[in-house]
């Protein structure tokens, strides 16, 4: 059983996450848990909010909420109308990344899918607010999808890691399960100026590869500086269907996310991408 939290805003990039996972996780016993949370559209509502109380400006968008939640549980079922599914609603007036970080401890989160843009997205930028905040504070792997891409079954999978943090078991465990019904080819890529790994980095690689063993492997290494552009190449090179790397202290990850300006690390990703947290939570 997968407990998988897809936040919404309703927007065509929002429904192309969730059709996404819906095929994704098509093999798979699993609890689908769509949110809406609505805060942000009740404080970006200055004319109502000046027009109206605001305990009824709440009321308003709490309504509208369920009524959408309602529509799109109709429309998710009719593409989706497997047995082994399981759908949940949550209509939530409360922050976007307070109510993920709250339903992935009260629900157990393994997952949570979402598009890289939202609603009001820029084209400046690669991800949505939403979805930075999210990859950025809460401790879940977080699948983003670009908002103009249409499902393709993950079999090139490129994982970009520098081997110095040890992995979550739970982490790899779930990638395993995703993958494996598709028999997916997992290059797993090391970008450094040496090819030479330290005791901890071999140690961490050898975890990987118990963790992966039902999966095919291939080790690469790539001698440059510059691991965002690396990764970008090497993924567009090899027809890469799905990107996981590791967001952690001292991870390539991390030094991408945490910089001023997400498109600075030239990712500028048009595939599906997984951030792995690698938090130990409850298996």
């Amino acid at each position: 059983m997968k407990n998988v939290l897809i936040p919404t805003d309703f927007s065509e990039n929002s429904m192309n996450a969730i059709r996404y996972a819906l095929q994704l996780f098509k093999y798979e016993k699993t609890e689908f848990y769509f949110l809406n949370a609505y805060e942000d559209e009740v404080y970006s509502n200055h004319e109502l909010l000046e027009e109206e109380p605001f305990d009824e400006v709440i009321e308003m968008a709490k309504n509208r909420s369920k009524l959408k939640l309602d529509m799109l549980l109709k429309e998710v079922q009719k593409l989706a109308p497997h047995p082994r599914f399981k759908y949940h609603l949550v209509s939530a007036y409360n922050s976007i990344v307070d109510e993920v970080d709250k339903l992935v401890i009260g629900k157990n989160i393994d997952i949570i899918v979402m598009g890289t843009k939202g609603e009001t997205y820029s084209k400046t930028y690669v991800f949505g607010s939403n979805t930075l905040q999210v990859l950025k504070y809460v401790s879940c792997p977080v699948l983003a999808i670009p908002h103009s891409y249409e499902y393709k079954q993950p079999h090139n999978v490129l994982f970009a890691s520098n081997y110095l943090i040890p992995y979550s078991r739970r982490e790899i465990k779930l990638l395993n399960t995703l993958l494996s019904p598709f028999r997916s080819v997992i290059d797993l890529l090391y970008i450094s100026k040496s090819k030479y790994l330290s005791k901890r980095q071999r140690d961490n690689k050898s975890f990987l590869e118990e963790g992966l063993a039902n999966l095919e492997l291939n080790f690469k290494h790539i001698e440059s500086k510059n691991v965002s552009k690396s990764i970008a190449n090497y993924a567009k090179d090899h027809e890469t269907d799905l990107l996981v790397m590791v967001n952690t202290r001292h991870s390539f990850l991390e030094d991408m996310l945490f910089r001023s300006k997400v498109d600075d690390f030239c990712l500028h990703t048009k595939i599906p991408f997984l951030a792995l947290q690698n938090i130990r939570r409850n298996i």
